[in-house]
Order: C-alpha cells, then structure tokens, then sequence
C-alpha cells in the first residue's frame, strides 16, 4: 500500500501523536507492521485522512506488508493462501483499530485473513441462503412477500471475514447499471405487494452520492414502497464516508431506516460515534445488526458492553445473528446455545431496548427463525407457568371466558394449531415457495436412493 507523504504540512493539519491510542478515541494506533505508515505521529494530514475517497483509494489489501516482521512465516503463507480465495480490504482508519496484530484482537480477527477460512466442511454453502435463487431479476432478491432487497453493488469498504456474500466481495467491483435500475423498478410496479425495499451491497455508501441518489429516487418513485432501509458498515468501517452531502441527499428520501453492522464495543470509535449522530440528527433512525462471531463477541459482557454502547449512541440493537453457513466462516462460528445463553443473560440486565432478537437465517433461503431462551414452563386450560432469566417461577391465570378469534387464513400460525382453531397448516404460496418444495421433495428421493437429504448434493453440487 502506497500512502503518500506529506512533511511539508503544518502541524495543525495532522492527527494526534499514534502511540497511546485508546479504544473509541480519536487517536489513529496503526500497526507498526504496515511500512508506509510506521511513524508517528501519522503522515497523513487530516485532510486526505478525512477524506473517503482516500480511504478507499488506499486500502490495505497485501497480506504480507501487513504481517511481515510480526508473525510466523508458516501464518503469513496461511493468511496469503486465504486472501486469494477470499481476497482482503481493510481502510487505514478501520487498520487504526487494531491494538495487537493478532488473532485474539477483535478488530485483527474480522479483517485479516486467516488459514482457518480454508476449513471446509461438507455442510457449508457458497450460497447459504440462496440468495440467486430468489432473483426475479438480477440484482433484486425477493424472498418474503412485503419486501424486496436491492444489490446496488458488490464494493465495501472493508472485507468482513464473516460476510455472507463472500462468494462476491471482493471478486469484481461493479455496480448496477441504469437499465438494471429500470427493470428493478418496473418489477417493484408490477409487485404492490411489496412495501419495504432493503437498500443493500456489498455496501451503498461506498457508491458516490449521486449514485446512490439515483438508486433512492427510483425506489422512492414506486407509488406501493412505504420504506426505504439502507444496510451498511461504512459507519463502522469507514465512518467519514458519513459527510453533510450525503446526510443531506439522505434526507430527500424520508421515510428511511438505515441498520449498521457494530460487532464489538472497539468499533464503536469517537469518528463512529460521530456519524452515527449525524445519521439520527437527520432524523434517520438507526438500527443495528451484529453477527455473533467466536472469539470477537461470544463473550456476555462483551455483548452487554456493545449494547449500552449502541443505545448511548442512538442506535437499537436490532437482530444477533448466529453466523451464517457460508464458505471460510466455520472458525467464527458458535453453537446455538451460546447465543441463547447471551440472551438470557441480557434479559434483566439492560434495557429491554437495547437487546436485539437472536436470529438464524436459514438454509434454502427458508427465512430467519428467532431464538429465545424458553421461559414457558409448563400450560393448562388455566394456568401458564412462566420462569424469569433469574429461574424464579411463576404462575400466570388464564382469562376464564375467552371469545374465540375469527380465523384469518392469511395469518394463520401454530398458535392456530396450539388452541384447536385449525388441525392443519399448510404453507402458502410466499416468493420462492414452489422452488422450496421441489427442493424438499428431491431431497427425500435422494434420501431414499442414496443414503442422504441434501438437495445440493443431490444435483451435483458440492455442499
């Protein structure tokens, strides 16, 4: 990476002295490792520094200047071997966040690539939620009736090791075409039933704001779209990309929700905190989806500490997912009873505000299931016997005379099932619910023939 020098600035034109950084300060603490940026102070002035574009421009994507002198050759050779399957990113401000080139550090562990994303097993998948599957039109995924999700291009800031896209980050940047728009349009017409449009990537901020602009008034255009939401990291990753031009384009568009992607309380900077209040002074309310991930945020304090952060900062914790079953993540991933244990240490604890719903994303694009710690103990016609996080008991009357509630097919659930409304359900035809069943029916033939389920394997495709 070539970072370009610049001696002759004045002193007020540089950011504070590198050594001594903590945690959420404005104090750049680089890795000493990356040779155009040893010295200190940093020789970069704030200006180029607070610029995007520069952050962009000057990402750090060569695993062996990043870790030579500080690990092992047989880890530098894994981390190389890793990033050409699985390329590297990682913005100077983001690499700024690093406190040990190491593993064990947090911020190190998401960025850096690691031979650990080599290990393959059979029951990952390149695209676990199918995703392409669910593409009427390229570009646009719509899975759940009342919502839609656009990929306006497959460029980030930084490479998360954790993305779910990583059969595309990284691989060709590129950006969706103005007669790609057009189609997507007309299909968000054809379709009234869809309310909800998920602006999404790679990442959108990291298109110009004329680009994204053009993406949001399109949608906005669609008489039936009630919401727009904007999923991105570049808050987190890249947090000056948040500039008054874009926040003032953002808030031609209203009504919008943006979701961030905070995983650990480091991440949560000074500049962080910053955008994100740009963001919610113009009236954007911000939520936030965090992944959990083994040895970053699998720990109950450090999820406890992230979710104070997050509330203090105007932003809800929105989901937790359990880490999805893609390719190169199985070093990441926790069992469930983790983040079921997370939960319920949570509870009782903070604000019921600020903890998120523990959700995992299934496979064959089914949806995402949450899942919660169980507090109900025991029923009666009578009686519900409830359990608090703390194990306390208790029993909860049932209302002696109920009215029963007019059957609604279009709203029909396991409740339904529960009290004797109905003694049937059946699935009805959502987006993707006919490819769904032929998947599960071949799966039983195959299971039937040769000894397995596996849809995938069935067709010749490696799990």
């Amino acid at each position: 990476m070539k970072v370009p020098l610049a001696c002759s600035e004045s002193e007020e034109d540089h950011p504070p002295p590198l050594r001594g950084g903590s945690p959420g300060s404005r104090t750049p603490n680089l890795p000493a490792c990356v040779d155009s940026i040893r010295s200190s102070p940093f020789p970069v002035p704030a200006r180029l520094w607070n610029d995007w574009r520069w952050q962009m421009k000057n990402r750090i994507r060569d695993v062996s200047s990043l870790l030579s002198g500080q690990a092992s050759e047989a880890d530098v050779e894994g981390a190389r071997r890793a990033a050409e399957r699985f390329p590297m990113a990682i913005t100077p401000y983001y690499a700024s966040l690093i406190q040990k080139l190491d593993p064990r550090d947090p911020i190190f562990r998401m960025s850096v690539p690691q031979l650990d994303e080599l290990c393959d097993p059979v029951y990952l998948r390149r695209d676990p939620l199918e995703e392409d599957r669910d593409m009427p039109i390229p570009g646009l995924v719509h899975r759940y009736r009342d919502r839609a999700l656009i990929v306006t291009t497959s460029t980030c800031a930084m490479y998360c090791r954790h993305c779910t896209r990583k059969r595309v980050a990284g691989q060709r940047d590129s950006v969706l075409s103005p007669s790609s728009m057009r189609k997507i349009s007309a299909y968000l017409r054809a379709h009234p039933e869809i309310h909800d449009v998920i602006v999404s990537g790679g990442d959108a901020f990291t298109m110009s704001t004329r680009a994204l602009e053009r993406v949001l008034a399109c949608v906005r255009a669609v008489p039936s779209v009630d919401i727009i939401r904007i999923g991105t990291r570049v808050p987190v990753t890249m947090p000056m990309r948040v500039t008054d031009e874009l926040v003032d384009m953002l808030k031609r568009y209203h009504p919008q929700w943006i979701n961030v992607h905070f995983n650990h309380p480091v991440e949560m900077s000074a500049e962080a905190s910053a955008a994100c209040a740009k963001l919610a002074d113009a009236g954007i309310p911000l939520g936030n989806q965090s992944v959990l991930l083994r040895g970053v945020n699998d720990d109950l304090r450090v999820m406890e500490e992230l979710c104070r952060k997050l509330v203090r900062n105007r932003v809800r914790p929105y989901y937790l997912f359990q880490c999805d079953l893609v390719r190169g993540v199985e070093h990441f991933r926790t069992p469930l009873t983790r983040g079921v244990q997370i939960m319920e240490y949570l509870r009782g604890r903070i604000s019921g505000l600020a903890i998120p719903l523990f959700i995992v994303d299934t496979l064959h694009g089914s949806g995402k299931v949450p899942v919660l710690p169980n507090y109900v103990v025991s029923q009666s016609p009578t009686h519900t016997v409830l359990r608090n996080y703390q194990g306390f008991l208790t029993s909860y009357p049932e209302p002696f005379a109920v009215e029963p509630i007019p059957i609604d097919n279009a709203s029909l659930g396991v409740s339904d099932l529960a009290c004797g409304r109905i003694t049937k359900l059946v699935p009805g035809p959502e987006p993707g619910h006919h490819r769904k069943a032929r998947v599960v029916a071949g799966s039983r033939r195959n299971h039937k023939r040769k000894g397995f389920a596996m849809a995938s394997a069935s067709s010749g495709r490696r799990a």
